[in-house]
């Protein structure tokens, strides 16, 4: 499952990120923010218009806003 398709409030692990998907710079923005290969992540909130964007996690204690196609890139297991 994509972290995209995860339902709220669940926590999951990523297991794997598509970086070839995303720009390089995007990729270092979101490894500098610890959202990586292991990270344990809560889907806080989605986004009011028509594409559902951004989307809230929660990882550690921290509330980040991605878009949804850096949420489509990301493979991973709920806990």
């Amino acid at each position: 499952m994509t972290l995209d398709t995860l339902p709220p409030l669940r926590e999951a692990e990523i297991i794997g990120v598509d970086w070839d998907s995303l720009a390089p710079e995007e990729a270092k923005r979101l490894r500098a923010l610890g959202i990586d290969e292991g990270a344990h992540v809560t889907i806080a909130n989605r986004g009011i218009f028509a594409g559902r964007d951004p989307i809230a996690i929660t990882i550690g204690r921290m509330t980040v806003a991605l878009r949804r196609v850096h949420a489509k890139a990301m493979q991973v297991r709920e806990l």
